[in-house]
């Protein structure tokens, strides 16, 4: 189905990148099991971003994931046509952006954006452009996965979790992605000190690919880059639980 690389078939990390050597350097210090964020949001227009992300691509065996920037609905369609040109190893979209962004793309591994509530078992799915301006569309976490997979989703972006905020929502929706046969991406506030935690759950309830994002806390605020070093540190945890 798609071409990224999961650790023991289970497990791929997802960081930022600032530029080609440190997209290059976080690729090797992973072994390949990793996609690279590049974020739409950051170029003003699709050629531009199609030019630079094509390099990317070629530098890291297409292991690249095509971002929204901080979930931002508005991206949505842009992230839909990048896709559909770069045929990337892994794309990033809004609940309702998952079916428009499948077709042609049969290869990438697509997530969809659904968001905590406040109470186990349900998840709100209006992430959309137009879904996100009006009232939370609250569903179960198994409705939202049989949507997810209709529309040719790959996993649940669980996003933003806040780190361990929202910790018994979240065991219930890796739950309910190892019953369903569905990929699991926890997304916001991960860092080093609680990605073991986050990344415990969802191996121990069974999910079958995970993806977690760690963004901004391994990022080097001076450069931009994230810190290869801490991508090392991240690979070794994921061995060691695996």
């Amino acid at each position: 189905m798609n071409n990224i690389k999961f650790y023991k078939n289970r497990v791929t990390l997802n960081v930022l990148v600032g530029n080609l050597k440190n997209a290059v350097d976080c690729y090797n210090a992973a072994d390949g099991y990793i996609v690279l964020g590049l974020l739409s949001k950051k170029y003003k227009d699709d050629i531009s971003a199609l030019n630079e992300m094509e390099k990317y691509s070629t530098e890291v065996n297409s292991a690249i994931s095509i971002g929204l920037g901080g979930g931002d609905p508005e991206q949505s369609h842009m992230v839909s046509r990048l896709t559909k040109v770069l045929k990337p190893q892994h794309s990033n979209q809004v609940f309702t952006g998952v079916g428009i962004t499948r077709g042609g793309c049969s290869s990438v591994f697509i997530n969809c954006l659904v968001s905590p509530t406040g109470k186990a078992g349900y998840v709100n799915i209006a992430t959309g452009p137009l879904s996100s301006k009006e009232e939370p569309a609250i569903v179960s976490i198994e409705t939202a996965i049989s949507m997810a997979k209709d529309m040719g989703g790959n996993s649940l972006k669980y996003f933003p979790i806040n780190g361990l905020q929202y910790k018994e929502e979240y065991i219930s929706v890796a739950n309910a992605c190892s019953k369903s046969n569905f990929g699991l991406e926890p997304t916001g506030g991960i860092d080093l000190e609680n990605f073991e935690e986050i990344l415990k759950i969802a191996l121990d309830a069974g999910v079958p690919k995970i993806i977690p994002h760690i963004y901004s806390s391994i990022i080097d605020k001076e450069t931009g880059n994230t810190r290869v070093e801490d991508v090392v540190k991240l690979f070794e945890i994921v061995k060691a639980l695996l």
